[in-house]
């Protein structure tokens, strides 16, 4: 059937829509990094096939209101992770931030800075390296230690199965995961820490490592619980136990195992996404990905922002590019057309360079995450990562 005539049967547009289609925008609406060619697609009719992919040219108009916020916003630089002083008066760490100001004197202080700087420090020792490139032999004590706790994590989803349940969200299986955890994980902490001088962090590290997983009330995850366990390598990292050489394994290796369990997670126990924004997010759990994954793909020679369109390119690279891996993910749970379940993600697709998606991550990162009350309310605060 051919294409019906939008002439004939769509509504005249409104003046903010004629003007929205009659100026080419210049800025993706997600990252604000400059879009591709935005010169609408040929047409197509019944002498020839479909396109696979009929994209959205233009931002969409009712995306997050934190754009201009985002375009605005200096691009996150990689920090050294400045080293925990000797003496360590360890703590308890506590939640701190309830407000908008809490949120800007959390950025304004050495701790915020440095967190973000170890993120994007992160994202730049992975540019242009696969999943699968070699690693050093043997891994690094506290890396090894960290896979090993993950593989174990992983292996406790095999020993307790997903109870029979009708609900779309919430199998309270992982409830018994998550208690297992909350019984288990000293040891599994205690683990990383090789001297009686840093035995006793244990009590400060434990709870990032804890709501590093999901809430076990809610049975749900989300970007708060991802970015406490990039709170938890940080805190290994001021004790010196990564580091910056070891970044790229922590990336390639940890990072990845991290992911992998969580995947399984989601879908094991139906883990409900923890503030999702719907079709205006970039994934209903996880965002770091996101930042690794463009890095990875930075300079690369064929793959292209746009290349997340082509379904061979996901089925034989996604196991070597955490991005695609995560384009991926999102097509296989979600159903119907890429433009529309995922606008986002769509639209980062026209930026014309990793480099731009990956700076554009970042930023999006800081102030779609990070300076988010319902997230940031729940970040803990210790001697390691300080409120100032």
């Amino acid at each position: 059937m051919a294409d019906p005539d939008p002439s004939t049967t769509d509504p005249p547009p409104s003046s903010a829509t004629a003007a929205a289609i009659s100026s080419p925008p210049t800025l993706c609406c997600a990252c604000g990094a400059p879009t591709a060619d935005l010169s609408s697609p040929p047409a197509w009719s019944d002498s020839s096939d479909p396109p696979v992919y009929r994209p959205i040219r233009a931002p969409a108009i009712n995306a997050p209101s934190a754009t201009a916020s985002i375009v605005l916003s200096p691009v996150p630089q990689p920090l050294p992770v400045p080293p925990a002083e000797p003496h360590f008066r360890f703590e308890v760490p506590s939640k701190r931030i309830s407000s908008p100001d809490d949120i800007r004197r959390f950025h304004a202080s050495a701790a915020g800075r440095h967190f973000l700087g170890f993120v994007a420090a992160l994202s730049n020792s992975v540019r242009g390296r696969k999943l699968s490139d070699p690693v050093p032999s043997p891994l690094p004590a506290t890396l090894s230690g960290l896979l090993s706790i993950l593989q174990t994590l992983a292996r406790w989803i095999d020993e307790i199965p997903p109870l029979p349940h009708t609900a779309r969200y919430g199998n309270p299986a992982y409830r018994s995961w998550h208690a297992r955890l909350s019984d288990e994980g000293r040891g599994l902490v205690l683990s990383l820490l090789p001297s009686d001088e840093l035995r006793p962090s244990v009590d400060e590290l434990l709870p990032y490592l804890l709501d590093s997983f999901g809430n076990a009330y809610r049975i749900d995850y989300g970007t708060g619980h991802e970015t406490n366990f990039a709170a938890f390598l940080y805190c290994l990292a001021r004790l010196g136990l990564i580091k910056e050489e070891d970044y790229p394994v922590l990336v390639l290796r940890a990072f990845a195992a991290y992911l992998d369990l969580m995947r399984r997670l989601q879908t094991a126990y139906c883990l409900e996404p923890a503030g999702s924004h719907g079709v205006w997010g970039l994934d209903d759990y996880h965002f770091l990905p996101f930042i690794f994954g463009s890095a990875q793909l930075i300079d690369h020679k064929y793959m292209k922002p746009k290349s997340i369109h082509n379904q061979d390119i996901l089925d034989n690279f996604s196991n070597e590019y955490m991005y695609l891996a995560c384009v991926a993910f999102v097509k296989k749970v979600k159903t119907g057309v890429f433009p529309e379940h995922s606008p986002m993600l769509d639209d980062i697709s026209g930026v014309p360079t990793w480099s731009k998606v990956n700076s554009g991550m970042l930023k999006m990162y800081k102030v779609e995450v990070l300076e988010k009350v319902p997230i940031m309310q729940h970040f803990l605060f210790g001697s390691l990562i300080k409120w100032e």
